[in-house]
């Protein structure tokens, strides 16, 4: 039996680079081995439980058998291929009591099909998740890469008898090093090098071999993935994300004993023992198992990380899936900034198309195994760029598993999987509990703002978290300068990984060139309570050390870095139980990406979604330059082309991104109902967008020029309009968002009123079809003195007080001249309101108020109520107070 002699120079280097977070890979192919018989003595504990081995099938396919019976076989393999057999592994130690609840478990190795969820302290809580998984939920479509774990038994007797556990409980002890970086660094060092010195035992050596060669079939070419599995990690409140070592494509037994051995090292980085301390776990009570796991051949698939809900919001209704190309380590890892989309659990589970957002992203780079053995990160092509990394199939797919997970395990999970580049299909390779988001306190509301605005943006990405930091500048290029870090600083690197967790810990905030929403960085930073931008581009060449910045990302999903040290507050609500009031309220919320945030506020909806919000932030360009693409200039088409990265044509482009618009907005307050305005951009807008210039005209007062229902019945702008409808039409339809009615603004004369409900029943809208609603905005004082005539048209009125008071007074808002004349409680505004009201009380129909009034004065929102108004939109920051307001 091999027995390790003292470290050699190359080991030496390997352990020193755990230190660093270097991830030593072996490996190329793979193919699945026949299982073994299992020892006599496990099959005697069995009774009469059947054992079977698996078949040896086609050259790149796993399946998942769940059951006691799977304990000998390859519990998630259906077969990779022809292979020689495996040796039936010899008998080894064998638990003093095999059922479950009895004498400790004394084996060195358990194949992960006879694990469960209940095993952690046996195998740790990647392992154990795992063994879960395969025996769980095979049968329902969660398809899991067999293999083994070593245990914690194994690791607590190879720290006592190679008399290891003393030195490190004596270097530990001290607790300057938790302050100090330099000594940590060492002090990890000496105990990572003291564990690679130390051989381990003959017995637990032979059962790590057995078990190798029951999974490979004792094929050299066999490739793993070997795992830390920690007894104290993947906890509901504490995720231990990317704190020991992952090794990817390790082949042959003593590439698989080596990293083994390392992972064991691992423990004991500088990010794991800061990580432990930080959260008041004791490191003597911590054992870490290796997950040894088939390979699933993603280097020349796709990989990534999904979450069970919104990790930003914490909105449980949807599933957050990431996806770039390769081995999913650049995902975690954070070296990549990945694709993502929001899927919706209500309509995926009714079999709709329920992806409702999609995000595009760079992929500059993918990992892939290295010719000869290890792997490699390269760029990725040009055509892989422009491309989704996964189809919407694949992750609807992802999206069950994720659902059928979650429910397993009654939490949040936080999940790695990975598609095989040879056979195709999807697998798990790891799940644990979401830690942060879901932990976040129901009924209180914490709130960043920024109080300063005008401040010059220096750069901008993803924003994780929603707080506000800011600091001086400092930039680094490695984790060897951690020690000139200073409390409070703006950390910004290239990118950050878990080594960087002592110095992250320090800083408030961090901005990253790479990296996704999901990586580890992110994850620890979420832990933290830090704010972090990750995915920037070229950060650290437009921020400059020293500096002082602000870092936002408390405005939606993407982050912003203000030059200097800018004001902002933090208010927190413990909200209690807010008594019923008179009246519904809801919300004015236009920007899907704090509709997720704003969607978990108390509200019956949202009472004015915006679509031109849409059209801007998530398109950008006029749709007739989109639908008259083939005759746009070089330098126009280019920046189209970059606006539409990902979608096959432009008007798909256009129609597309206002349903995902849409039904992101629909999705936040399902199945409450949302209000979704049509476009109403004044010429002046429109212009702005790109290519606008070529299609609108120049008015004196856009305000009440060319604008809405005026458009939609006009020649000129009816194939805009209907790719408009198109994308309603879809989101109400094909995605089962029924909860979406719309409102048609600016609606000048009668003849308009009947104009456009034929444009809409053309472009199958039909009001009251499909329980379809088509609500007014009321806001022209004509609106006021024909109310019953327009409410028959219409279901009921939206009431814009904004341009009411503006066309009633004869006033222009964006006059400071006569600014101090606009106010909505004016008695001739709030006499139009009183007769809006009335008509629509007397017809039986809707009627609300969307406008800035009742956000401003909390008194008109309760003169409304006493009218008898149905709701009030309200700004999202005002619903809280106007609320409390009312119920006094």
């Amino acid at each position: 039996m091999a027995v390790h002699s003292k470290m050699s120079s190359s080991r030496r280097a390997a352990a020193a680079a755990l230190g660093a977070g270097a991830c030593a890979l072996a490996g190329t192919s793979f193919v699945t081995p026949q299982a073994a018989q299992a020892p006599q003595a496990v099959r005697q504990s069995l009774g009469d439980a059947t054992l079977r081995e698996s078949r040896s099938v086609s050259s790149s396919s796993f399946s998942t058998v769940a059951g006691v019976a799977s304990m000998v076989g390859l519990a998630a393999v259906a077969g990779l291929g022809q292979h020689r057999s495996a040796k039936a592994p010899k008998q080894h130690r064998v638990v003093s009591v095999q059922a479950r609840g009895g004498e400790e478990d004394t084996r060195g190795c358990i194949p992960l099909e006879e694990l469960r969820n209940t095993d952690v302290d046996k195998v740790g809580g990647k392992s154990a998740s795992l063994g879960e998984m395969i025996s769980q939920l095979s049968d329902v479509g969660v398809p899991v890469p067999g293999g083994f774990s070593t245990t914690s038994f194994a690791y607590k007797e190879f720290l006592d008898k190679g008399g290891i556990n003393e030195f490190i409980n004596d270097k530990l002890s001290d607790e300057s090093i938790y302050e100090d970086v330099d000594k940590l660094m060492k002090v990890g060092k000496e105990i990572r090098d003291k564990i690679m010195d130390t051989p381990f035992q003959p017995n637990f050596e032979e059962e790590l071999k057995s078990e190798w060669e029951r999974v490979s079939g004792g094929d050299e070419k066999f490739t793993f993935a070997v795992r830390s599995s920690a007894t104290a990690e993947d906890l509901p409140d504490a995720s231990f994300a990317g704190q020991q070592e992952t090794y990817l494509n390790v082949m042959g037994y003593a590439d698989m004993k080596e990293k083994v051995h390392l992972v064991f090292a691992s423990l004991f980085t500088d990010r794991a023992i800061s990580y432990r301390h930080d959260r008041g776990f004791e490191h003597e009570k911590v054992q870490l198992c290796a997950t040894c796991q088939k390979m699933v051949r993603s280097e020349t698939g796709s990989a990534g990380v999904m979450f069970s809900l919104d990790t930003e919001s914490g909105f449980k209704d949807v599933v957050f899936v990431t996806s770039a190309y390769g081995l999913g380590e650049t995902v975690v890892g954070g070296t990549v900034n990945p694709d993502e989309w929001y899927v919706f659990k209500p309509t995926l589970a009714e079999g709709k198309k329920s992806i409702i957002s999609r995000t595009m992203g760079s992929k500059l780079v993918k990992m892939v195994y290295k010719k000869g053995g290890g792997s490699e990160t390269i760029d990725t092509s040009g055509e892989e760029r422009e491309s989704w990394s996964a189809s919407d199939e694949e992750v609807n797919a992802l999206a069950e598993m994720a659902v059928k997970i979650e429910k397993h395990y009654g939490r949040p999970m936080d999940i790695e999987w990975a598609r095989d580049g040879d056979d195709g299909k999807l697998y798990i390779v790891q799940a644990r509990p979401e830690t942060v988001a879901s932990q976040k306190k129901v009924g209180v509301i914490e709130e960043y703002k920024m109080l300063e605005k005008g401040g010059e943006t220096v750069a901008e990405g993803r924003a994780v978290g929603k707080r506000i930091g800011s600091g001086k500048v400092n930039i680094l290029t490695s984790i060897d300068q951690m020690s000139e870090f200073n409390q409070g600083e703006v950390l910004v690197a290239d990118m950050t990984d878990p080594d960087w967790e002592p110095i992250m810990k320090k800083a408030g905030a961090i901005i990253t060139n790479r990296g996704g929403r999901t990586c580890h960085a992110a994850i620890i930073a979420r832990e933290l309570g830090i704010p972090a931008i990750v995915g920037c581009g070229d950060a650290t060449e437009k921020v400059k050390k020293g500096d002082p910045v602000t870092v936002s990302c408390a405005e939606g999903d993407t982050g912003f870095i203000y030059k200097g040290e800018l004001k902002f507050e933090r208010n927190v609500q413990d909200l209690g139980e807010l008594p019923e009031v008179g009246l519904k309220i809801m919300m004015n919320v236009g920007n899907p990406e704090t509709a997720f945030s704003f969607g978990q506020l108390p509200n019956e909806g949202i009472g004015l979604a915006r679509l031109e919000f849409v059209i801007n932030n998530a398109i950008g360009v006029h749709p007739k330059a989109l639908l008259n693409y083939d005759t746009l200039d070089a330098e126009t088409k280019a920046l189209v082309d970059d606006r539409m990265r990902g979608y096959a044509s432009p008007k798909e482009f256009y129609i597309n991104k206002i349903a995902e618009g849409v039904a992101t907005l629909a999705a936040s307050v399902y199945p409450k109902r949302i209000i979704v305005r049509l476009s109403d951009f004044k010429s002046n807008e429109y212009k702005s967008l790109i290519g606008g210039e070529q299609y609108e005209p120049d008015e004196e007062n856009p305000m009440i020029g060319f604008r809405g229902c005026g458009r939609y019945t006009d020649p000129f702008f009816e194939e805009c309009f209907a790719m408009e409808l198109e994308a309603v039409k879809i989101v109400r339809g094909e995605m089962g968002l029924k909860n979406v009615e719309i409102m048609i603004p600016f609606v000048r004369t009668l003849d308009m009123a009947k104009d456009v409900n034929e444009v809409l029943e053309k472009n199958g809208l039909k009001r009251g079809e499909d329980g379809l609603k088509v609500n007014m905005m009321a806001e022209l004082p004509s609106n006021v003195f024909l109310a019953e005539e327009f409410l028959e048209y219409f279901d009921g009125f939206s009431i814009g007080s904004n341009d009411l008071t503006q066309l009633t007074l004869g006033l222009d808002r964006d006059s400071g001249l006569v600014a101090q004349y606009f106010d909505e409680r004016n008695p001739a505004v709030m006499k139009g309101l009183e007769t809006l009201i009335k008509a629509a009380k007397a017809k039986g129909k809707y009627v609300g108020i969307c406008g800035q009034g009742p956000s401003d004065h909390p008194d008109l929102a309760k003169w409304l109520m006493d009218q008898g108004i149905d709701s009030v939109s309200l700004n999202p920051d005002s619903v809280i107070p106007t609320w409390q307001f009312l119920s006094k």
